[in-house]
């Protein structure tokens, strides 16, 4: 036990995992004595409450400590989970996330899913809607994710695809956008959607949207949709699920539920299997799907800021960078009458190599003709206007675009042309 001395003495016999009570300052707190975290406070003692949150309770002087409930050795039960053969098959790819963990209540720790069977149990409703088979190409915190890791997702998205199956994602939130957009430009010909799905609150919590979010991904991946979609709350409530286009979704707050948020939203899709339709979309079809996983990851992403130095430029030119995105201000403005020019840097360095200029903006699309400052940019250098991309999509895209060349006017073409609906033909509200 992690505690201090004098924790430890005041909780005797009681072990992690057993349920008690604590009062203090006539105050009752019941829930799961839980480990102390690494960095928590030694003399704080950490319980799990009801509704799945934890909370820390510093030990005084006073304070009364008593075990209303044994910790109970759960063993591990094999569950039969019977296929229906007049059921489609779907495969969730699992990634990671917290979507696909549980919590461990004798340790206290959050570990991941092993199997289908194990999600299964947790969501019974799925089993009436699909089979489902259980695919592990990788297995890391989203933030860790790296190209390598976008290639093996792609690869076993389309063999479960060219299987017959539906495929479901399951991945951290935290850089979901970046794998929908991967996905995108990796998988040719779609036969059948591509489900990305993950949870903002784990599945001990009394808020947890992992379970709807699942079933709401579950009816999406057996849809008629033929692209990338992240599929997550529309709102705070249990409501309804949005599915948003790969290249044009972003996660917009840290904890909410409703946290991904796209201009142009497919669909609402409701718990209850019903699909409305709110955008145009491309419809899936027959053949095989074909995976394109050539990527150049030496693709830089600039911020463009006031009183920034475009010297940072030439750093990524000499570490062997191949394309450059700068992410403007406004319509895609960086310094320009001022010490700091920009400019002169961007015209030297786009004849080597290709820089993108995109904007901060979630709204509106780069114009080269509204402002001088912008005619300047565009008139003196060979930088490519971003169009409404976001900035992350325009990375990836430049990414894969050099993956397949290294020829500048290739490149430029390449870029302004929409592959994968991650340009707008009108940048609407």
């Amino acid at each position: 036990m992690n505690y201090s001395l004098k924790v430890q003495k005041a909780l005797k016999k009681i072990k992690i995992g057993d349920k008690i009570r604590i009062i203090k300052n006539n105050k009752e707190y019941i829930g799961i004595l839980m480990p102390r975290s690494e960095l928590g406070d030694l003399d704080s003692i950490v319980l799990k409450l009801s509704n799945g949150y934890n909370i820390g309770i510093k030990y005084e002087k006073g304070v009364k400590i008593e075990k209303i409930g044994k910790i109970k050795k759960i063993k591990k039960q094999k569950i039969e989970i019977k296929k229906n053969s007049n059921l489609p098959t779907i495969s969730i790819i699992s990634t990671g996330g917290t979507i696909v963990s549980k919590v461990d209540y004798e340790t206290g720790g959050v570990k991941a899913l092993e199997s289908v069977d194990e999600l299964l149990s947790n969501i019974p409703e799925l089993q009436s809607i699909a089979n489902f088979r259980f695919v592990q190409p990788v297995n890391k915190m989203s933030e860790d994710m790296e190209y390598t890791d976008w290639q093996k997702i792609a690869k076993a998205v389309a063999k479960e695809l060219n299987l017959g199956n539906a495929v479901i994602v399951t991945h951290g939130t935290d850089t979901m956008h970046y794998t929908a957009t991967a996905l995108s430009f990796m998988l040719k010909n779609l036969s059948k959607p591509v489900v990305l799905v993950g949870s903002q609150r784990s599945s001990d919590r009394g808020s947890s949207d992992a379970f709807m979010n699942l079933i709401c991904a579950t009816y999406a991946a057996l849809s008629d949709i033929g692209e990338v979609v992240i599929c997550m709350h529309g709102t705070i409530n249990d409501d309804y699920c949005v599915l948003n286009r790969g290249t044009r979704v972003l996660k917009m707050h840290k904890t909410r539920r409703d946290t991904f948020f796209g201009d142009y939203p497919l669909a609402k899709v409701y718990p209850n299997g019903r699909i409305e339709i709110l955008n145009n979309y491309n419809i899936k079809k027959q053949g095989k799907v074909i995976v394109d996983t050539k990527y150049e990851p030496k693709v830089a992403l600039v911020i463009a800021y006031p009183n920034s130095d475009p010297d940072i430029l030439n750093y990524y030119l000499k570490k062997g960078y191949k394309g450059i995105i700068i992410e403007g201000t406004g319509m895609g403005h960086v310094p320009t009458n001022v010490k700091n020019y920009w400019i002169k840097t961007i015209k030297t360095i786009s004849k080597k190599i290709p820089i993108v200029i995109v904007s901060q903006a979630f709204y509106g699309r780069i114009n080269t003709n509204v402002y001088s400052n912008l005619r300047i940019l565009f008139n003196e250098t060979n930088a490519i206007p971003g169009e409404d991309m976001l900035p992350h999509v325009a990375l990836l895209k430049l990414g894969f675009i050099l993956g397949h060349t290294k020829k500048l006017d290739e490149i430029k073409k390449e870029m302004l042309k929409e592959i994968v609906k991650e340009i707008s033909e009108r940048s609407e509200i």
